[in-house]
């Protein structure tokens, strides 16, 4: 299939935006508010467990924190699912997702300076939470933005089977695969060279990344 028949929620365009803002939200997390991950928390996981065997447990609630908002998030965007769960309902409880996310993204820039990382890594983690559990398909597969394991493990699938074998369908999800990566790395990168210039309003580049799936959601009708 073509990407622009498959659900527009599920073509490479949605993706590349959403793994773009995804590698920004966690580089920004990093850098900026107590060097957590909003979205990649096997990080954090193991964070936590390297200051608990090293018997740093004043810095345990640094990873905590995220890794319970996280939960929470994910917890809330499931109940708004089955809110909002008819096929009629869809495209709007995507809407609702990205507004929120991006809403939380402004709002930490705004308030970064005035209040602690531990609360704006909250917040942020409420944001990835929300666009993993709510976006997870690509070209009718399982799909993840926020992180790169996963991704990687199916590029080295796909290039046995394309390259060795010469199967179009790897083929395809290979490139697929690469660009999300590509996109996600792309993110990150430019948070960084941003961030001695725009501090904590660096986050704000994500929000704006984010704004392109918003917009497309909203204004490409698709044909049925």
């Amino acid at each position: 299939m073509k990407d622009r028949e498959y659900p527009l929620h599920e073509r490479l365009i949605i993706g590349v935006f959403l793994a773009a803002a995804a590698g920004g939200l966690d580089a920004y997390t990093y850098l900026f508010h107590g060097e957590v991950f909003a979205g990649l928390q096997t990080g954090n996981f193991i964070l936590l467990g390297l200051n608990l065997g090293q018997g740093n447990f004043a810095a345990i609630l640094r990873y905590l924190v995220p890794i319970t908002a996280f939960f929470i998030g994910s917890v809330a965007t499931r109940f708004l699912q089955h809110q909002l769960a008819d096929d009629t309902s869809l495209r709007s409880r995507q809407k609702i997702v990205l507004i929120l996310e991006i809403s939380l993204m402004v709002g930490v820039a705004l308030l970064s300076p005035y209040i602690s990382d531990k609360f704006a890594s909250a917040l942020l983690s409420l944001a990835a939470a929300a666009q993993l559990q709510e976006f997870r398909k690509l070209h009718a597969g399982p799909f993840t933005s926020l992180m790169m394991t996963g991704n990687l493990r199916t590029l080295g699938e796909t290039t046995w089977d394309a390259f060795i074998h010469h199967d179009r369908k790897a083929s395809a999800k290979f490139k697929d695969t690469a660009i999300i990566i590509f996109s996600f790395v792309c993110g990150a990168t430019l948070n960084s060279l941003l961030a001695n210039v725009l501090g904590f309003a660096t986050i704000i580049l994500s929000a704006v990344i984010l704004l392109i799936p918003l917009f497309i959601l909203h204004f490409t009708k698709e044909k049925h």
